[in-house]
This record gives structure tokens, C-alpha cells and sequence, in this order.
């Protein structure tokens, strides 16, 4: 019995309806180590190949620049930066000159403005000499040949003079001025006479032939001016006068 029991089993594992069997084939260790080297092995290869054809493509090759290549670059270095300190040194001197130029420029604007009121002023005083001189040189004693007054502003008064001694055999003049400017002032008219006493040595007289006086004085706040008299004395007495209405 024993015998058939063990030809049954034998007969099943051999037979149509024994189990399937699943075979792997199992690569040995060595060989995946081979295969594994091998796939590092190109890779690296591959890298170097393109480190290299990076180098080779920017022309330095596998051994980097030459000393021939480093000289020329070298010198082509310090060819930009000579050219650059000229270039700048260029700049620097066209800026200098500039501002040279703008502060002569400013320095003959103020002069020419300056030159231009001074001009004006030898007009004035030309046509004031070509409008009097004619008519009464030959006169003798002092006159008065003009006197111009104008506002300024409201608190301020300007005034020139011209006077002229005549005669071949005139002496010096010495003596002094006033102003008397008459005003209105609180709906009521006023006479302002000038100089103060404090301020008597400005309004001195000495020439021979002819003097110009002129200056500014303060007039209160709210008068008005209506007219300006000016009187030449000479030791208190009255040698002439003339008045301007303004």
C-alpha cells in the first residue's frame, strides 16, 4: 500500500495537472557589478566629452590659454583702458572749459548791464548839459538850470539839480541848498523842508562853474506830493530858486 501511495504522487507531479512552475532567472552579482561600472564608465565619458568641447569651442583647448593668448588679451586690456582715461580726461577738460565759459559769461552779462545804466545816465546828463548850456552861458550869478523830481515809492523822493555860475570873472561858489516839498496830508496842505538840522552838511555848496546835486528823501506815510521847491543860498541869502510840480 505504501508502494502505491508513493506512484500516485509520482504520477501527479509528472502529469498534465501537476502545479505550474514559475522559473527566474536570477543574474549573478558579479556580472550586474560589470554592467554597472560599464553604464558609470560611458556616462562619465560622456561628461568629459562635452567639458571638452565646451573648452575647445571657446578656444582655449585642454590646456587652457596660451601665453600668447594672455599677452594679447592683456594688451588689448590695457588698450580700452588708456583709451578710457583719455576719453575721460577729454570730458573732464570740455566740462572745465564750460564752466569757464558760463562764469565769464555771467561776468560780462553784469558788466554789460552795468555799462548799459552808465550809458544811459552820460545820455541823460548830455542832453541835460545840451539843453541849458546854449540859452543863458553867458549869465551871471548862480542858476538854477534844472530840477528833476520823481517818486521812487510811496515814502521815498529822488531829485536831481544842475546849477551854473556865469560869467568870465565868477569866484568860486559857497554856500548851501534846501527843499521845501509841499504835501498833502490828511485832506490838508503841508510844506516839508529840507535839511534837517542833523543833516545840514550834506546840502553844501562849492563850484565855480557848475555843480550836480541829487539825492532821496523820506517822505511820511500817507502824504502825497504835489510840488518840490528848491532855494540857493549863499551866507542866508537867497540867490535863486525854482519849483517842479510832480
Amino acid at each position: 500500500m505504501f508502494k502505491s501511495l508513493q506512484r500516485k504522487l509520482w504520477w501527479q507531479r509528472f502529469s498534465v495537472s501537476a502545479p505550474r512552475m514559475t522559473i527566474k532567472s536570477h543574474l549573478p552579482w558579479p556580472l550586474r557589478a560589470v554592467f554597472l561600472a560599464i553604464v558609470l564608465g560611458l556616462g562619465g565619458a560622456i561628461a568629459m566629452w562635452a567639458y571638452d568641447a565646451g573648452r575647445n569651442f571657446t578656444g582655449f583647448g585642454d590646456k587652457g590659454p596660451s601665453v600668447e593668448q594672455y599677452a594679447a588679451l592683456r594688451a588689448e586690456l590695457e588698450k580700452v583702458a588708456k583709451e578710457r582715461d583719455e576719453y575721460q580726461a577729454t570730458v573732464d577738460a570740455a566740462e572745465s572749459q564750460l564752466n569757464i565759459e558760463k562764469s565769464l559769461q555771467t561776468q560780462l552779462s553784469t558788466q554789460i548791464k552795468s555799462l548799459e545804466v552808465q550809458n544811459n545816465k552820460l545820455k541823460e546828463d548830455l542832453a541835460f548839459f545840451e539843453s541849458v548850456l546854449p540859452s543863458d552861458a553867458g549869465k551871471q550869478g548862480v542858476t538854477i538850470r534844472r530840477l528833476y523830481a520823481e517818486m521812487v515809492d510811496p515814502a521815498h523822493l529822488r531829485y536831481r539839480v544842475l546849477l551854473m555860475q556865469g560869467g568870465k570873472n565868477a569866484g568860486d561858489f559857497n554856500g548851501n541848498y534846501q527843499l521845501v516839498v509841499n504835501v498833502v496830508q490828511n485832506g490838508k496842505n503841508a510844506m516839508i523842508t529840507f535839511p534837517k538840522p542833523d543833516a545840514a552838511a550834506n546840502f553844501r555848496l562849492s563850484f565855480k562853474h557848475y555843480q550836480r546835486v541829487e539825492g532821496v528823501l523820506d517822505i511820511p506815510a500817507g502824504a502825497v506830493v504835489k510840488s518840490v521847491q528848491i532855494k540857493v543860498l549863499e551866507r542866508g541869502t537867497l540867490r535863486a530858486q525854482q519849483s517842479e510840480n510832480l
